[in-house]
């Protein structure tokens, strides 16, 4: 069985954003991104399943800019 988990690009959870001067967004300008907290359990508790042998392999899976890579890399890393 394969497992399918996705992972988005999000504003690390320890920067606070800071809102554009015109109101109309967030502004993204030299703000460290990670991964989604939530989305780092799903990839750990994948893992898990896999060291125990119901999976055999776990695929992540991102949707975005190219600097999603970023994200997938590290999901990669955990194992």
């Amino acid at each position: 069985m394969k497992i399918l988990v996705p992972v988005k690009r999000v504003i690390d959870y320890n920067v606070k954003p800071r809102v554009k001067a015109d109101g109309t967004g967030i502004d993204l300008a030299n703000v460290k991104m990670s991964m989604n907290p939530f989305d780092e359990i799903a990839v750990e508790e994948a893992i898990r399943l896999k060291e125990k042998g119901a999976a055999t392999e776990v695929v992540a899976v991102s949707i975005g800019v190219a600097k999603a890579q970023e994200t997938l890399r590290t999901a990669l890393a955990m194992g």
